[in-house]
């Protein structure tokens, strides 16, 4: 019952004003939020078929955002966990991960170790030069291609401003967890931007970021630690990131042109608990490891296009080329001296890639309908060194693996506006692969709008998910593991059903409610999963096309806006249905339904007085569960419950402003309930077969922060014509 109400109270509340207070309620519509991702040409959300989520700068603002993770741990559907090894942050949506998920900049997929877009670590994505951020959940296969299944994130860079001059500098300083110090522990975080008008046509933006994080110690020692005893190192690893982005932008009339670069680089630093005694008889011993870092450099270009042909024919056209490198740096540390030798450095893995994607729209001379005719062109060249793993290529194992992916796509997408209040959105893409069979995605959307202001839509859509690299090509067989990828692997498909209702109140008093209900259902076919394909005499691994998974989500998201206060509340209900097959003992597992209960907040408070806003977060999520297949503690293999505990984040902030807006300074708090570890159990399993955690009816941990931590955010702005 509590949930039902919390769903519909925003709607109910909005027709009870309705009811008793008509002639109370303001006429006048509120300028809506224009968007871009998925649209045939900006407009407001209120014309959107799409149900979009729009993050905008003020929110991220009053997070103290620093990169995509700071922002999305607050998002309803979405998950962020942590890898303590390399400080990577990977985001799962649905209980599906980020190989389902769409990255794009600028609409623009942004390239990752394993595809464009997808298993993005999001701590690499800077948030200095991002104006919103714009997510639509469920499928944008026919817009966005493959991989675009449970929903895509646009980052929407700043391009130009109102004055003929912006500078801006921050500095950030945040303890990582208890750990802080100005040197060797904590974020520090440096930046600063530069945006010029030259004249109403010419701008040029400059900006560059320092974040580099000290690592998380925990129980661990650090790096000069000398003992012998496994606590030398780091629970999560020191790393560094350096990042540089550059646009110059031309603007007349209706034609628009840009050239966007950017920079990434980053050292993640690895120090081996195990550590070494040489004998230096007759005199004292001397103590070194073997150490290592991780060096990446991405490199991204962008040229975009957009304004009229013929006058009335739109176009819009990008051009991008990516290119990252991994390199790994083995050297000896010696401990006595602290000095570093023997330093080796190699690339293990590099991509580069050239994507395109332009659209024409805008046909027809008729208001009420309107085509696009599009096109998307990816072109990965990847390289792999067999140092990271045994890889196979053309059957020969252990060899160093370079493939080109290549796929050339073309989709149309038609608007129909059959009245006022009624519009249709069919759409189909057809991709050409040189990797798969070719694959298709369609969809169609509906809107209507209702009397007052309640907007109703509705959408079905076809997609697809590639093999990523690891899938297609793994190979590690040794005397005590036999894992395999599988070249034969085709792609998975899925079918999503979206519905949802969005109304938005506005009353004499100024006092503003909008909530938005949805319901999507998600259903994959043909899903790729880790499966057991013997067991005796060793437990043999090899990736298959074998498994399904489905999905029910039914979320709301209230607003309330009165004054100088702003709450919003969202919930969702997630049911996830995840069939497994284990080949090897002719086992299927049970296809039930878990269901597990989100929720997540803010409140807003401003003191237009002191120029200071306070602003709190707060998320939960409930308790996760899935079956998982192990061996029992009889020694037979069967499936087992695996669950996942539930907990619950909140951050916390306050800013103020000083020196007519030119000063700010926010001092906030994040992860306020110290949560590190989410327990993670299996019950009655003894040995994992489904790539998981090994278990015997006993617990794991997943490691989802450094715990509560606090920062200091200084920042300077100065505008000026």
């Amino acid at each position: 019952m509590r949930i039902k109400i919390t769903l519909f109270a925003g709607l109910l509340f909005c027709n009870i004003f309705f009811a008793q207070q008509k002639d109370t309620i303001a006429s006048r519509e509120k300028l809506s939020e224009v968007v871009v991702t998925g649209q045939l040409e900006p407009q407001s959300i209120k014309k959107s078929v799409f149900n979009v989520r729009v993050v905008t700068k003020e929110n991220i603002k009053q997070l103290a955002a620093n990169n995509l993770a700071d922002v999305l741990n607050q998002y309803l559907n979405i998950s962020v966990t942590s890898n303590g090894d390399d400080g990577r942050s990977k985001v799962s949506m649905f209980g599906l991960d980020a190989q389902y998920f769409k990255i794009l900049v600028d609409n623009i997929p942004l390239v990752s170790d394993t595809g464009m877009g997808t298993n993005v670590d999001l701590t690499q994505v800077n948030l200095d030069d991002v104006e919103r951020i714009e997510i639509i959940e469920g499928s944008m296969g026919v817009t966005h291609g493959a991989n675009a299944v449970t929903g895509i994130l646009n980052i929407i860079t700043k391009k130009g401003g109102g004055y003929k001059w912006q500078i801006g500098a921050t500095v950030q300083e945040e303890t990582v967890g208890k750990e802080f110090g100005f040197f060797d522990k904590g974020r520090h975080i440096q930046s600063a931007k530069i945006a010029h008008n030259f004249n109403e046509n010419w701008f040029v933006n400059i900006g560059g970021n320092r974040n580099e994080m000290a690592g998380y110690y925990d129980n661990r020692q650090g790096r000069d630690y000398d003992v012998n005893d496994g606590l030398r190192g780091y629970t999560q690893l020191p790393k560094e990131q350096l990042v540089g982005n550059a646009i110059l932008g031309y603007q007349k009339d209706a034609f628009r042109i840009f050239y966007k670069f950017d920079y990434y680089g980053e050292d993640v630093h690895y120090y081996n608990p195990v550590i070494n005694i040489q004998d230096n008889y007759p005199f004292a011993d001397t103590y070194f490891s073997r150490d290592k870092r991780y060096i990446t450099n991405r490199y991204y270009h962008h040229l975009n296009a957009s304004g009229n042909i013929f006058s009335k024919l739109k176009y819009n056209v990008s051009v991008s080329q990516q290119k990252q490198e991994r390199d790994l740096e083995n050297f000896v540390y010696k401990l006595d001296t602290r000095e570093e030798v023997d330093n080796k450095r190699k690339t293990y893995q590099s991509k580069e890639v050239f994507y395109s994607t332009g659209a024409l729209s805008n046909f027809f001379d008729n208001k009420k309908v309107d085509f696009q005719l599009g096109y998307e062109i990816t072109n990965e060249n990847g390289f792999y060194d067999s140092s990271v793993g045994a890889f196979r290529d053309d059957n020969q194992v252990g060899q160093n693996i370079r493939k080109r992916l290549e796929n050339y796509d073309i989709y149309s997408v038609a608007e129909i506006g059959v009245s006022d209040k009624f519009s249709i959105r069919p759409g189909l893409r057809f991709s050409f692969q040189t990797a798969f069979e070719n694959q298709y995605a369609s969809s169609l959307g509906l809107r209507y709008l209702f009397d007052k202001g309640l907007e109703a839509r509705a959408s079905l859509g076809k997609s697809y998910r590639t093999p990523n690299f690891d899938e297609l090509y793994t190979y590690f067989v040794d005397s005590n593991h036999n894992m395999q990828g599988n070249p034969d692997l085709i792609p998975e498909n899925s079918t999503s059903y979206e519905m949802s209702f969005k109304r938005a109140c506005t009353f004499d008093s100024g006092a503003q409610i909008s909530n938005n209900l949805a319901v999507t259902f998600l259903d994959v076919d043909d899903r790729i999963d880790l499966v057991v394909t013997q067991t005796i005499p060793s437990w043999n691994y090899k990736y298959l096309n074998i498994n399904k998974y489905k999905m029910w989500n039914i979320s709301t998201v209230e607003q309330y806006t009165y004054k100088n206060w702003n709450v919003m509340l969202g919930a969702a209900v997630v049911g996830i249905s995840r069939r497994l097959d284990l080949a090897a003992e002719n086992l299927v597992s049970d296809d039930k339904f878990f269901y597990s209960f989100r929720l997540n907040s803010s409140i807003s408070y401003n003191i237009p007085k002191w120029n200071t806003l306070l602003a709190v977060f707060y998320k939960y999520n409930g308790r996760q569960q899935q079956y998982v297949a192990a061996t029992g503690t009889d020694g037979k293999t069967g499936f087992f419950l695996n669950e996942l505990q539930p907990f619950s984040w909140m951050d916390a902030s306050i800013r103020k402003a000083f020196f007519k807006n030119k000063f700010e300074v926010t001092v906030g708090a994040r992860n306020l309930f110290d949560v590190t570890n989410l327990q993670s159990a299996i019950n009655g399993g003894s040995g994992d077969a489904s790539g998981g955690a090994h278990g015997g009816g006993t617990s794991s941990d997943m490691m989802l922060g450094y715990g509560r931590s606090y920062f200091l955010k200084l920042s300077y702005n100065l505008n000026f014509n």
